[in-house]
């Protein structure tokens, strides 16, 4: 499965990127006729989700990486925010070691599948040293191993007019990506920290399986995820602004 917007798409849509307030009703409209309009545009940040995630996907697309760093890089210290829910469910899935878990793949695509952990793993396996930017200022750099979300992606058939991949997690602050970022070769599956599987790690650091994009703030990096939908479009899907992450405050687009 692979992405191209034609050179007259980009040009067109350029334009959009670089008007000014008098365009932006303009902007957004030819920004969202070639999917570079931000789900969450209608919010307080509106005008500049529509420049802003608009212009990055123009200039960066799918060709740009993360940087990569060596082992000795890797940091003493990975803080943790946000505690792994307390739900009974979740619970009782910690209390089995997530012998129960599955990761439901569902929406539009060809195979509808339900995966056990034991399955990703025997998946053909990638890892990356990157830095985990957090959005309230600390950061660290950590060895992420697990699966391409584009081997997945291709594995269950995703459809070719799917335009985003949709989160959900044990907890509630589910989220989603476009599709570029999804088939992004650094956009990983991660079930592993520095070599350690994060069943074996405190829950928190997102067991058993977490979204790892290092092209984007660490709120976008999912924890504890359950589910991954392929959808045409956010409209109809949970308030329509793409992620829990506007109800908090924060934009749903975090590229960095």
């Amino acid at each position: 499965m692979s992405i191209e917007i034609p050179r007259r798409k980009i040009l067109r849509a350029g334009l959009a990127s670089v008007a000014g307030a008098s365009g932006l009703a303009a902007a957004a409209k030819i920004a969202d006729r070639y999917g570079l309009l931000a789900p969450d545009h209608g919010g307080i940040f509106g005008a500049g989700e529509v420049l802003t995630y608009g212009a990055q996907r123009l200039l960066m697309f799918h060709h740009s990486m993360a940087r990569e760093f060596n082992r000795a890089q890797i940091s003493k210290v990975t803080r943790i925010n946000h505690r792994y829910p307390d739900d009974d469910d979740s619970l009782r899935l910690l209390k089995g070691d997530f012998a129960d878990w599955r990761l439901r793949v569902d929406g539009l695509v060809s195979h509808p599948t339900f995966f056990s952990l034991d399955e990703i793993k025997r998946m053909p396996l990638r890892s990356q040293i990157t830095m985990l930017a957090c959005e309230e200022g600390w950061s660290y750099i950590a060895e992420w191993t697990g699966v391409s979300l584009s081997y997945l992606m291709n594995l269950v058939g995703a459809d070719p007019k799917a335009k985003w991949v949709v989160f959900y997690p044990l907890d509630d602050f589910w989220g989603s990506i476009d599709m570029a970022e999804a088939l992004h070769p650094q956009t990983l599956l991660a079930y592993r920290m520095n070599g350690e599987d994060l069943t074996d790690l405190i829950p928190a650091y997102g067991a058993p399986l977490r979204l790892r994009i290092p092209r984007q703030l660490g709120y976008k990096n999912l924890k504890y995820l359950v589910r991954i939908s392929v959808v045409e479009s956010l409209r109809i899907v949970g308030d329509g602004n793409g992620s829990a992450a506007p109800d908090i405050g924060y934009s749903w687009y975090a590229g960095i």
